[in-house]
């Protein structure tokens, strides 16, 4: 009886999962680049009042000292000399007014666009008239995107034993994004929306005895006041294709837009297929309408639920970006929001179980959008890259031993990382590289502090780190809150 107890407990165990560490490697000592630069411009400029005699030295002081503060004063987790370029990026669109957006009404848009501000306004619009879908075309990273919704059970409810089904099965959908040369990119968007309270809606209408009388009345004035009170999570998986990589495949199937619907095409069957296995259930791929009313409610929250029970209103892809946007450093305002956008610089170092984001998807009250950027990478790119940190973390530890400079736990522990990769990827497993973005939105700019701090603190509770971004909020809030597998 003991041994079988004891067999029973492990056989439903969860196994925990460990994050590789954020890389903070340098070209020469933990250096960075810019920090280079920065030190060498010191010395050469001290060395060189040095050799001048006399109280040059003293004269130089402001160049080789502010040269020196560059590289070695950190502030907000970087160094000052790394706030260089991101600061005059940011004065630069200042000056040239890039920071504000106001939609010209009398003033058509180019037909097939997406009426996007910022960056994301060359995006364009392509139907498949086969499958219906929608898919975005970005002509400067030659990309192809399509998205498609997928509901499942509550993770958190499921048996230890499924639970860790579902992660495998979710393992083999990410592998195989990986083991397809011609995906650019995988996003899984999961947002808070408020119920619009169109089930109620439309149970009633299928169910209810609407005979106009008191009690028919009173209960249908119930189910259009219940629509504010409660709040939905919508899960979107968008898959982006490399039109460079897949270019003989596009001249096969035809050439253009055309040739490269039917390649991605291939991509959607195969990810549908995938997503079945794991026990996830896709829906049928989004069309413009669908598209439409997701960008729209993502800048004018306040529109969102009334766009979902309004039918065919709104539903109209040139017509559904902001009407004003305009970002600050830390922040972006649209036409009935404030947002912020956070990024997870660093994951769980520890061991954590699969459900460990739970305190951070499940925060109620508050409107957030939650993205996972999955960048796949060819297996042999990947072995290259495994190869050079090797290379680099040898050489940089040869030469911190020559100049008597201590190894710490963080840089060993860097290392292990490497070498755990390549022990993955040897396996046979693919490598992605992940990019956690949270894009908050509130009414007003008070409320909006109040949701980053909550958000931050379940940040904490789910072992996470997060950053607010300066300086490109909005390019930040296109790639957190919108289905459109951007980066940043």
């Amino acid at each position: 009886m003991a041994t079988t107890a004891s067999t029973t407990s492990t056989e439903f165990e969860l196994s925990p999962v460990k994050f590789s560490r954020l890389t903070r490697r340098g070209i020469i000592l933990g250096l960075s680049l810019p920090q280079v630069i920065a030190l060498s411009v010191a010395v050469a400029v001290f060395v060189a009042s040095l050799y001048a005699g006399g109280p040059a030295a003293l004269y130089t002081a402001p160049i080789w000292g502010t040269a020196l503060a560059l590289a070695a004063v950190p502030v907000g987790g970087r160094k000052l000399v790394e706030w260089v370029p991101i600061t005059l990026h940011w004065l630069l669109r200042q000056a040239l007014r890039q920071t504000q957006y106001r939609k010209r009404v009398v003033k058509p848009r180019p037909a097939g666009t997406l009426a996007l501000p910022g960056d994301a306004a060359p995006l364009r619009q392509y139907q498949d008239p086969e499958s219906g879908a929608v898919m975005v075309h970005d002509p400067h990273e030659q990309t192809l995107t399509a998205l498609l919704e997928v509901t499942h059970p509550s993770f958190i409810l499921l048996d230890p034993g499924e639970q860790e089904r579902r992660v495998h099965a979710w393992g083999r959908v990410l592998s195989t994004a990986c083991r397809s040369t011609r995906i650019a990119r995988l996003q899984v968007l999961e947002r808070t929306v408020p119920d619009s309270g169109s089930g109620l809606a439309q149970w009633w209408a299928e169910h209810g005895n609407d005979d106009d009388s008191w009690v028919a009345r009173t209960y249908r004035e119930l189910i259009d006041r219940a629509g504010p009170a409660g709040e939905r999570h919508i899960s979107t998986i968008s898959l982006s294709l490399d039109m460079k990589t897949a270019s003989r495949a596009i001249r096969t199937a035809g050439g253009g837009l055309k040739g490269a619907a039917v390649v991605l095409r291939q991509e959607m069957q195969t990810l549908t297929t995938a997503l079945r296995t794991a026990d996830l259930k896709p829906s049928d791929w989004y069309t413009p309408g669908q598209l439409a009313v997701m960008l729209r409610s993502a800048y004018d929250p306040a529109i969102a639920a009334t766009l979902e029970r309004s039918g065919d209103i709104g539903q109209e892809l040139a017509a559904a970006g902001p009407v004003a946007v305009e970002e600050t450093w830390d922040g972006l305002r649209s036409d009935s929001a404030h947002h912020a956008v956070l990024w997870i610089s660093e994951w769980p170092r520890s061991l954590v179980y699969p459900g460990f984001l739970a305190p951070l998807l499940l925060s109620s009250g508050i409107r957030r959008s939650f993205t996972l950027l999955c960048d796949p990478v060819r297996s042999d790119q990947a072995a290259r890259d495994i190869r050079k940190k090797k290379t680099e973390y040898i050489s940089d530890a040869a030469q911190r031993q020559k100049v008597g400079q201590i190894e710490d736990a963080q840089q060993t522990a860097e290392y292990q990382d490497v070498l755990q990769q390549e022990s993955d990827l040897t396996s046979g497993h693919g490598v992605l590289r992940y990019t956690g973005l949270i894009a908050v939105s509130a009414t007003t700019e008070d409320e909006l502090e109040a949701a980053v701090s909550a958000i931050e603190q379940a940040a904490i509770q789910a072992s996470c780190e997060t950053r607010r971004l300066v300086g490109q909020q909005a390019q930040a809030f296109v790639a957190a809150a919108l289905p459109l597998c951007r980066g940043i």
